[in-house]
């Protein structure tokens, strides 16, 4: 059976400028209109009031924005926050306000390895739901088809090797037939660590002094999806 590829986004398959760029500032701007028009909704009032009820009881959705504002600001991983970032993210997705880009190495290499035979799987910091709006809206069209799972943090901080473990077994593969590629040599750490295989991508564009040697910490090393092999 062909080797199941996991990759991560931000620095892998898209460029780190693009979450941080693009996405978190629209986000931002985006968020009081958003809620002044959905905020009585129910998907969308449960995460405003848990948020309010973490600050002390907010009563008004102005200052909840505000805070959601500043947790943007500070890239804080709250799931309301991911969850009511991804109900913007998929309006302006829809709006055709932007597309995702990806590296111009990643849509040949997901669909060579798709026909080749490799099951393909996303783990991310970020929501499962805004996993699947990015590769829903790429500068290649619909990409979620190629994939066989979403994984975010529910399952685990990406610096724990159980998390990978868990993946593995959701995937129903074993940990040896998996590769993990990923910009972060900690999460590869952590994968190795739990015995899967492990790829360092050092994209020049989001790292300028090329992590060899003790940098990469022993992990195999490549600056496009086409020199990997799996």
């Amino acid at each position: 059976m062909k080797a199941t590829i996991l990759t991560d986004i931000e620095g892998t398959t898209s460029s780190i400028s693009f979450v941080r760029d693009v996405l978190f500032p629209y986000a931002r701007r985006a968020l009081p209109a958003f809620v002044a028009a959905h905020g009585q909704e129910p998907g969308v009032r449960r995460w405003l009031d848990v948020v309010a009820a973490e600050e002390g009881g907010i009563c008004q959705d102005e200052v909840i924005v505000e805070t959601l504002q500043g947790w943007i600001d500070q890239d804080r991983k709250h799931t309301a926050l991911k969850a009511l970032q991804g109900m913007v993210w998929e309006a302006g997705y829809r709006h055709r306000d932007f597309t995702a880009p990806l590296y111009p190495d990643v849509v040949p290499a997901l669909h060579a390895w798709h026909a080749a035979g490799h099951g393909l799987a996303v783990y991310s910091s970020g929501s499962v739901p805004a996993q699947k709006l990015l590769f829903a809206h790429t500068e290649a069209g619909d990409l979620t088809p190629l994939f066989r799972g979403f994984f975010d943090t529910e399952v685990g901080h990406k610096r724990d090797a159980d998390s990978y473990r868990l993946i593995a077994d959701r995937l129903d593969r074993s940990v040896g037939d998996v590769v993990f590629l990923s910009d972060v040599v900690a999460e590869l750490d952590a994968a190795r660590e739990a015995g899967i295989r492990t790829v360092l991508l050092d994209r020049l564009e989001d790292y300028p002094q090329p992590r060899t040697g003790d940098a990469a910490n022993g992990h195999a090393r490549a600056t496009s999806f086409a020199d990997i092999r799996p």
